[in-house]
């Protein structure tokens, strides 16, 4: 008991760890049942034969004798939490926005939407209505890999692929290769994303800081002198930081979503039936779908092109092996 003490009076976690604490105050003893506990104390020392609290009892007594040990574990315990979700908040609302800006005005992203528009364009030259068109609408993406040859012998999406590296990108078949679209576990997780999820778990951080600070305050009223550090400072110093934290997550998911919109509305992407506005899962899903078909295909041809680069080398060796071969000499006037 006294370890848990120290750990929950002095925020010393190296003997009692956050798990435990958790424990402990999901199963401490509730005023009721404090009530009852106490008033068995007390008939128990009254009488001689009276039976004494049994362990369990007993323990949850005197871990209510700890000063104020619900209020400050409750703040030692949402301290933990926060930074946790406050940063994983952080790292998604990044990732969205990166996303964003990668699929408005990146080069890759670019180059390979350029010659799908071309292709498409090509291929609908005796039509009218289709043959030069200006743009296409962002379903036709995954729809690419279904598109044959009038063999049947390769895709459009494939030959896009191919044409695109050994075209546009001078690192073709080397290591140094990167791949011109965003990362599909990238999209597959922007594609989970819901503003709404955002909003609530925000929310909740900001009521759980106001009623940490009401419980802190508690704590700095009713603590002795000796108990009040450092646990006063400690907890001042993170609820302000806290405070900030949560503002600037508030802003960055307005930013966020704002950015978005303004990408859905880029890609001239409309909202389903019944629904406000364009969803995360609706947008990054058809990204998420066509990114994985190109990589896959990317990968293939990429080992493709190393192979015949191999074979180049190998050639060229071959060929100054056999000039080697055949160079004569010219004679000395010694006749050696």
């Amino acid at each position: 008991m006294k370890d848990i003490q120290h750990a929950v009076v002095n925020l010393d976690n190296s003997v009692v760890d956050l798990e435990t604490l958790q424990a402990l105050y999901e199963n401490r003893a509730q005023s009721d049942e404090l009530e009852k506990i106490e008033k068995h104390g007390k008939s128990s020392k009254e009488r001689e034969n009276a039976k004494s609290l049994d362990k369990p009892e007993q323990f949850l007594y005197e871990l209510s004798l700890i000063p104020n040990f619900s209020e400050r574990v409750f703040c030692i315990l949402f301290q933990s939490t926060f930074s946790e979700t406050i940063c994983s908040i952080h790292r998604k609302l990044e990732l969205l926005q990166k996303l964003c800006e990668t699929l408005k005005s990146g080069s890759g992203v670019m180059q390979v939407l350029g010659l799908v528009l071309a292709f498409g364009n090509y291929m609908n030259g005796g039509n009218r209505t289709r043959g030069q068109a200006d743009g296409f609408g962002l379903d036709i993406l995954p729809k690419l890999k279904d598109v044959k040859s009038s063999d049947n012998s390769r895709s459009l999406l494939s030959y896009i692929v191919s044409y695109y590296l050994r075209n546009f990108d001078e690192d073709a078949g080397k290591e140094q290769c990167i791949f011109p679209l965003p990362e599909p576990q990238d999209l597959f997780q922007a594609s989970q994303m819901k503003f709404e999820d955002f909003q609530k778990d925000l929310r909740k951080l900001k009521k759980d800081l106001r009623a940490c600070e009401t419980q802190a305050g508690k704590v700095y009223q009713v603590s002795l002198e000796e108990h009040i550090q450092p646990f006063k400072d400690s907890m001042e110093q993170f609820i302000n930081q806290a405070k900030i934290d949560q503002e600037n997550e508030e802003k960055s998911l307005a930013e966020a979503h704002k950015s978005f919109l303004e990408t859905a509305a880029y890609f001239c992407m409309k909202p389903k039936m019944g629904e406000k506005e364009v969803s995360p899962h609706a947008f990054f899903s058809i990204w998420h779908e066509f990114s994985s078909d190109f990589k896959d295909l990317w990968k293939k041809e990429n080992k493709l092109i190393l192979q015949e680069k191999v074979k180049e080398a190998e050639e060229v060796c071959r060929q100054k092996k056999g000039k080697s071969l055949y160079n004569i000499k010219p004679r000395h006037d010694s006749g050696i």
